[in-house]
C-alpha cells in the first residue's frame, strides 16, 4: 500500500518548438520508490491549487489504488499510477488492460507553403516506414493538398485534422472523393449535430475528441462519429480514459490514441493506453521536437512502429531528473 512521504511539483518550459509548458509531479514513498506524472499546458490556477492542497491530500496517507486519491489532476493521477505499478513490478500498460507489445504509428504534417514541398515531406515519411499520415488542414488549405498527396500516393492511408476550424461541411464533403480514412475534429467541440450531419454524408469516419465520458455519450447517442481521438493527458484520470475506451469500443468505434507534446511522460502514458484492445488506429505520439523529452528511452516511432515497454514496471522509462531541474521554471516540495 503506497504511502507518500515527499512530493515535488515542477513547472517546465520546454526549450524547443513552441516553448510549451508542462507540469511534472514526482511522488516518493516511504521506501524511496518514485512515481512521475505530467500535465500539458496546465491551467494557471493548477499550480496554486496543487501547492495549497496536494500535500494534505497525499503526504502520509495510505491508499490502495490510484482511483482512491481523487485528485482530479492528470499529472497527480499519472504519478499515482506510476508509483503504484512500480511498487507491484507491473507495466502501466498491463495494469490498465493493454495487450499489445507494439503499436503502429501515425504522423501528422502541418500546412506547408507549397504543394511540392508537402509531397516531398510525405515522401520522406513513407520512406521512413509510416503508412498512415494525417494532414492538418484549414479553410483555404484543404482540397488541393489532399489531392496532391493522393495523386502522389494512391495507396497511402490518409487522414485530415481540421482542428475544429470549419463551420460548413461543403469542402469536407469534397474531400471524401479522395479516399480519406478519417476526418478529425471538423467542427467546434460540442457541436454534436454538425458532426452527425457530416457523418451521414461521407464515407470517411468522422473523429471527435472529448475530455469526459459524458461528452462522449452525447456523440454516441446521435451516432455523430465513428472514431474517438483519445488523448489521455486531457482526462482527469487514467480510469476515466479506460471508461471512454470501453464505451467507444462497445459502440463499434475505432480509437486512435494521440498526444505528441510534452516532456515524454504524457507520451509514455499515451502509448500505454494505445496498447488497449480497442485502440485500432495507429498511435500519434510522433510530433516533434523529440529533444523536449526528459525520459529514456525516448518515446517515439522506429520505422513506423512504437514499442510498448512491457519489460519495465510503471511507465517504463527512466527520468532524467537533473535535466528536469535545469528546465524547471518553478518548483515546490512538500
Amino acid at each position: 500500500m503506497p504511502r507518500v512521504r515527499e512530493l515535488e511539483v515542477f513547472r517546465l518550459v520546454l526549450p524547443f518548438g513552441r516553448r510549451s509548458e508542462s507540469l511534472l509531479v514526482k511522488l516518493t514513498d516511504q521506501g524511496g520508490m518514485t512515481g512521475w506524472g505530467e500535465a500539458l499546458s496546465p491551467d494557471p490556477k493548477t499550480w496554486s491549487r496543487l501547492e495549497e492542497s496536494l500535500g494534505a491530500l497525499l503526504i502520509g496517507t495510505d491508499w490502495e489504488h490510484p482511483d482512491a486519491v481523487h485528485s482530479g489532476d492528470p499529472a497527480v493521477d499519472m504519478a499515482c499510477w506510476d508509483l503504484w505499478t512500480r511498487m507491484r513490478g507491473v507495466p502501466l500498460a498491463e495494469a490498465i488492460g493493454g495487450t499489445r507489445t507494439s503499436v503502429m504509428a501515425s504522423v501528422r504534417l502541418s500546412p506547408d507553403p507549397s504543394l511540392e514541398s508537402l509531397v516531398v515531406r510525405v515522401n520522406q515519411l513513407v520512406c521512413a516506414g509510416y503508412g498512415h499520415v494525417t494532414l492538418d488542414i484549414r479553410p483555404g488549405w484543404d482540397v488541393e493538398p489532399v489531392r496532391a498527396v493522393r495523386q502522389a500516393y494512391p495507396a497511402l492511408t490518409l487522414a485530415v485534422d481540421c482542428g475544429g476550424a470549419y463551420s460548413e461541411d461543403g469542402q469536407l464533403i469534397a474531400l471524401d472523393s479522395y479516399g480519406i480514412e478519417v476526418i478529425e475534429r471538423p467542427f467546434p467541440v460540442g457541436d454534436v449535430y454538425a458532426h452527425a450531419t457530416l457523418q451521414d454524408q461521407v464515407a470517411a469516419s468522422v473523429a471527435v475528441e472529448v475530455r469526459t465520458t459524458a461528452e462522449l455519450d452525447d456523440y454516441l447517442t446521435l451516432r455523430a462519429a465513428r472514431v474517438l481521438l483519445l488523448r489521455p493527458s486531457a482526462f482527469p484520470s487514467l480510469s476515466e480514459v479506460r471508461r471512454a475506451h470501453d464505451r467507444a469500443a462497445a459502440a463499434g468505434w475505432d480509437i486512435q490514441c494521440t498526444g505528441g507534446q510534452g516532456a515524454g511522460l504524457a507520451r509514455a502514458a499515451t502509448v500505454a493506453v494505445a496498447s488497449l484492445p480497442g485502440c485500432t488506429l495507429p498511435c500519434d505520439v510522433t510530433q516533434p521536437p523529440r529533444n523536449n523529452q526528459i525520459v529514456t528511452p525516448i518515446v517515439g516511432a522506429n520505422a513506423g512502429v512504437i514499442a510498448v515497454p512491457l519489460t519495465q514496471p510503471g511507465l517504463g522509462h527512466t527520468i532524467d531528473e537533473p535535466r528536469v531541474r535545469r528546465l524547471a521554471k518553478d518548483s515546490f516540495r512538500a
